[in-house]
């Protein structure tokens, strides 16, 4: 089922994401080598609470922690950890913040000193990617417009889009239809709404694009032990174009 929302709605989902977006601010001054995912991990909760909000995911269907922190070749769904981050790492810190009942979904890659020139331009192209799909989310497209423009985007430049995780409805819950490939053919699949609230989260590996998973039954990396990167905002359809909700803007 797919829910609708109301301009309130929107606008409170707009405040939980300002939120989230000051926090990742925060973040991105944080992450250097020697911090640990489980600081960082820490910090998002404390920062959340300080405004009267909390980590939406931690207990989701038994999850542990405020954050999912996915390192190099993890692809998402990282655990928090205790091992220092190194000098060329990249790290994803993806997270829902709930404000008042609305949520707010996003995922940063970061660089952790500096990475090598291969790695910059994974970086590079994934989150330019993310914004071509953001392009194709308007009232009156489909489903597949939005994959088509990410996946043609990436492959251009010899990157591969996973297949196995996707975009996603949110509000109230955290994951909701429609899903979102960051694949697909255009004009296929669902039409686009005014209301609808989805995210837009690309995966992209620097090889092959498929992936396996942890004996924890959360994490999922590449099969070729290549770097994964991701970007996510949390966008809502409406009448005058694609609003992201998950910037300070």
């Amino acid at each position: 089922m797919i829910h609708v929302k109301t301009e309130r709605e929107i606008q409170l989902m707009r405040e939980a994401g300002k939120l989230l977006a000051a926090c990742h601010q925060e973040i991105a001054k944080r992450i250097k080598p020697g911090v640990t995912t489980m600081e960082i991990d820490r910090f998002v909760e404390t920062f959340l609470a300080k405004y009267g909000a909390k980590p939406e995911q931690k207990g989701y269907r038994g999850y542990p922690y405020a954050t999912c922190a996915s390192i190099n070749d993890e692809i998402c769904h990282g655990f928090p950890r205790n091992e220092p981050l190194k000098e060329g790492d990249i790290v994803t810190i993806d997270f829902v913040v709930n404000w008042r009942g609305a949520l707010a979904d996003s995922a940063w890659t970061y660089a952790v000193g500096d990475v090598s020139e291969d790695v910059q331009k994974l970086l590079h192209v994934t989150e330019q990617s993310l914004y071509k799909g953001i392009e194709q989310a308007v009232v009156g497209n489909r489903i597949g417009d939005i994959g088509h423009a990410i996946q043609t985007y990436v492959e251009s430049h010899g990157f591969s889009v996973v297949r196995d995780f996707t975009g996603h409805g949110i509000g109230p819950t955290i994951h909701e239809e429609p899903y979102v490939p960051h694949f697909g053919e255009k004009g296929k699949g669902m039409r686009l709404k005014e209301g609808m609230v989805i995210t837009i989260e690309p995966m992209v590996n620097m090889g092959a694009w498929q992936s396996k998973m942890d004996a924890n039954g959360w994490t999922a990396r590449t099969i070729d032990g290549s770097y994964s990167a991701q970007y996510e905002h949390t966008i809502a359809i409406t009448k005058n174009g694609p609003l992201i909700l998950t910037t300070t803007a």
